[in-house]
């Protein structure tokens, strides 16, 4: 049998309105510089002729994936359970102004799974739709490469889980903008191939 290959994008890089902010459901668009890197990234993908290519539905996920779907000749598919974990009220804040209403809020980057954003989602809960997503797709295309555009939170449990790693060691996976991840999945079983490059090794 032929393992399903899961290319995970985490988004260009956003626009200026979210620098230094906590965000997570806010629906921004990509900077100058996000635009190049999906640029970068269309080529960068075409020659792995996936079958499709999945995206979150938030704008900056949909501004990454449209060019490189564009340039594979295929439309994105969006789904909802790939959106970025929702920070309920700390939405929009400057990580100031989250320090201050919240004393050291910044201890969930140590313990992700028992944090609960306020008004928001955990990152338990982040983790088990995102695998929903994931399970979903992988089913839907055995022995085939497939393309899913999401946010680092998405990501970074999808990761988590094929490397075996605990829940509260997240935040040790880096997934920097525009960076590819390339997961084989076959049989419940996952080999990570390539984890938080800007370009694809020849191997792959």
């Amino acid at each position: 049998m032929i393992a399903t290959r899961i290319v995970l994008v985490r988004h260009a890089e956003p626009d200026a309105s979210v620098r230094d902010r906590c965000y997570g459901r806010t629906d921004c668009g990509l900077s100058p510089h996000g635009v190049e890197q999906t640029a970068a990234l269309a080529e960068t993908l075409a020659h792995l002729e996936p079958a499709a290519i999945y995206s979150s539905s938030l704008r900056r996920a949909l501004d990454t994936s449209r060019p490189i779907a564009a340039r594979l000749s295929l439309d994105p598919v969006v789904v909802d359970d790939l959106a970025e974990i929702d920070v309920g009220e700390l939405e929009g804040l400057t990580w100031d102004e989250v320090e201050a209403r919240h004393p050291g809020f910044f201890f969930w980057t140590t313990v992700p799974a028992g944090f609960h954003f306020p008004g928001g989602e955990s990152y338990a809960e982040l983790s088990e739709r995102a695998h929903r997503a994931l399970d979903a797709i992988i089913e839907r295309h055995p022995g085939e490469t497939v393309l899913v555009v999401a946010h680092a939170g998405v990501l970074r449990t999808q990761l988590a889980r094929a490397l075996g790693m605990d829940p509260t060691e997240l935040f040790r996976l880096s997934v920097a903008a525009a960076s590819i991840s390339v997961v084989d999945c076959l049989d419940g079983n996952s080999v990570v191939r390539l984890l938080n490059a800007d370009r694809l090794p020849s191997y792959l």
